[in-house]
């Protein structure tokens, strides 16, 4: 779906345009300083100008698109120029980003269709958002000051700049930001920041050779990459290395492969490659001077033929090849920003995904603020939004990505992101009310003041519960949390704290009591299997309600760790436990135990009963269970 930006109708807007006879001039993003800063003019006089009067022959391309169209002006915006290389390299993104762009190139056997009014698409949100603009551009002494292209005539570059930037509220705004946020701007994808000073990835050539798959995989299947130096100090900001890198900047990966050394059939049946990635800085000079620079002579050992399925020119544009191992060397941070498949006709993995648009809001009564803080706020983080998902696999790898409203939108001074992050609890697996007590704490994001953090991590079968908030309490935003999981995880909301008072709970009565039963492990069952083994698994039920495990295979001593939560109606019902075997043809019964659930805690180590009128009889195998029992529904 596509959202006109602020309510404006590029087709009508240039129809009208076309239909008077004058060129659009944008009413939203007008030429004034308030379009260019929300702080102070940096710049000195700025005049605007339409490309006709910059060009005598204005183009939205020139010979195509090219990583090497654009060059950084004078905002700090390198993170932005580099997500626009990284998305200059995949025609499929761009097209999205520039949508028909062939009606919006200048004709010049029809100059009268021509408005002066072009329209770019950005992810914003789980949505995508169509913003207007006009082509007046900024410039000083008659050239452009933000970003630009090798060639005069050629203006996409500042043209998608300048979408972006009434986007944002203004040019400065885009000064200083993040390349995770463009990719994702670009793509409607998820962006996975890495540190790669962890994970001994420096030292560790087999986490590298990881590391490079995963890196490769993202770009074959065509995801966008950014790469970093980290600037440790404000003195080390834009510092050139003696390498020819330059460190708190960001570089766009062009390439990721596997080379071919030697020549001729030496090469075909060498089997040895050598792992690459390509880089361009945004300067569009700058280069990387060590092994595999643009004239080093280690390109010799390359084939011509290869070099010139590389795209290897020895030119001072920017864009260059080093070895992975050098580029774990040298940089930091790496940005992996995946296109997640979720087309069922795909040859590769498809993902299931779950969006759920959330706020937070601050409200004095404990059970409807929503506003708690991070678990250090221990009376108050629970009160944060919770959704429960499930992980219906053995495991499971489970993508978690949550990404705020843009503040940097707000030019009055509170356009600073919120630190932001989740939590992910392993929850009862039949939990459908809010949680009021502390969980069992499986994962947990980052917290940074970024617009979307992420998570990628392993789950095992079970129902679990994130929990989105912000650092500080009391802080109030809008957010999208996705989930993406192998199969679907039924993803929803937690709003409830207690079961709702209906017309029948006269009738039926209403839980006075609620319990949550633990069941953590069975050790010395008995043998079902010819191998000595079992494949055993519990259920748990109370009042005719029913939880049950997963079956946990080739084990007489399962660690079961089993949540169930009941609301109770009869307090004086007893709570069953029992475990059984799966067989393919029938389940066989190896015991049970029975307990009253009386307001209190207890965990306890029981003997395995057998059923019925011989259910005092003892069977082997005793089972650990540990259960919370309270009067108030919203206490656990």
């Amino acid at each position: 779906m596509v959202v006109p930006y602020e309510g404006q109708s590029y087709s009508a807007l240039r129809k009208q345009s076309q239909l008077d006879g004058r060129l659009f001039e944008d009413p939203l993003f007008p030429t004034s300083d308030r379009s260019l800063f929300f702080q102070n003019n940096s710049v000195g006089h700025v005049t605007w100008k339409r490309p006709q009067e910059l060009s005598r022959n204005p183009r939205l391309f020139v010979d195509g698109i090219s990583a090497h169209d654009l060059h950084q002006g004078q905002l700090g915006n390198c993170w932005f120029v580099a997500a626009c290389s990284s998305l200059a390299s995949r025609e499929a993104l761009w097209q999205k980003v520039i949508p028909d762009w062939k009606d919006q190139e200048w004709d010049p056997e029809r100059p009268e269709s021509y408005a002066g009014i072009f329209h770019f698409l950005f992810w914003r949100l789980g949505q995508w958002v169509d913003v207007v603009i006009d082509d007046r551009l900024p410039t000083v002494n008659g050239a452009l000051i933000y970003c630009h292209s090798n060639d005069s005539n050629e203006f996409w570059s500042a043209l998608v700049e300048k979408a972006y930037a009434k986007m944002c509220g203004c040019y400065e705004a885009l000064d200083g930001g993040n390349t995770a946020d463009a990719l994702v701007d670009f793509t409607g994808g998820v962006s996975e920041p890495m540190d790669l000073t962890e994970n001994n990835y420096k030292t560790d050539e087999n986490q590298r050779n990881q590391l490079f798959e995963r890196v490769l995989k993202v770009h074959n299947r065509g995801g966008l990459i950014s790469c970093s130096i980290r600037a440790t100090s404000a003195a080390d900001m834009e510092q050139r290395l003696d390498c020819g890198l330059v460190k708190g900047h960001a570089y766009a990966v062009t390439s990721v492969r596997r080379v071919r050394l030697g020549h001729g059939l030496l090469a075909f049946f060498r089997s040895d490659k050598l792992t690459m990635i390509r880089m361009r800085n945004p300067w569009g000079q700058r280069e990387w001077t060590g092994p595999w620079s643009d004239s080093s002579e280690e390109w010799q050992e390359v084939s011509r033929s290869e070099r010139e399925r590389m795209g290897v020119t020895v030119e001072d544009d920017g864009e260059f090849w080093m070895t992975f191992d050098d580029f774990i060397a040298n940089f930091t941070d790496l940005i992996l920003c995946r296109l997640i498949n979720t087309s069922y006709l795909s040859l590769h993995k498809t993902w299931e995904e779950a969006v759920m648009p959330g706020s937070w809001r601050r409200h004095d009564d404990p059970l409807l603020n929503r506003a708690g803080g991070c678990s250090n706020n221990k009376h108050t983080f629970l009160q944060n939004p919770q959704f429960v998902f499930d992980v219906k696999k053995p495991e499971d790898e489970v993508l978690i990505c949550l990404q705020q409203k843009d503040r940097r939108m707000l030019r009055d001074g509170r356009g600073e992101n919120l630190p932001i992050g989740f939590d992910i609890h392993r929850v009862e697996l039949n939990r459908k009310y809010r949680i009021h007590a502390p969980q069992q704490k499986v994962g947990s994001s980052i917290y940074i003041n970024s617009r979307s953090v992420f998570l990628r991590t392993d789950l095992p079968e079970g129902r679990y519960v994130v929990i989105t908030t912000t650092f500080e309490p009391g802080l109030e935003g809008e957010f999208l949390l996705r989930i993406f999981t192998d199969v679907p995880s039924d993803c929803s909301e937690l709003t409830l704290d207690e079961p709702p008072q209906t017309c029948w709970s006269g009738l039926c009565g209403f839980p006075s009591l609620v319990s949550q039963v633990h069941v953590l492990q069975a050790d010395g069952l008995a043998a079902q299997d010819s191998d000595g083994d079992s494949d055993p698994y519990v259920i748990i039920t109370c009042e005719g309600e029913k939880v049950r495990s997963a079956v946990q295979k080739n084990t007489c001593s399962p660690a079961f760790n089993t949540k169930g939560l009941f609301y109770r109606k009869r307090s004086n019902r007893p709570i069953s436990i029992q475990i059984f075997n799966h067989n393919v043809l029938l389940d066989s019964f190896l015991g049970q135990v029975t307990l009253p659930a009386e307001p209190g805690e207890i965990r306890k180590t029981l003997h395995l009963k057998d059923k019925g009128d011989r259910r005092d009889n003892d069977l082997p195998g005793t089972i650990t269970v540990a259960i919370v029992t309270s009067s108030t529904l919203t206490s656990i």
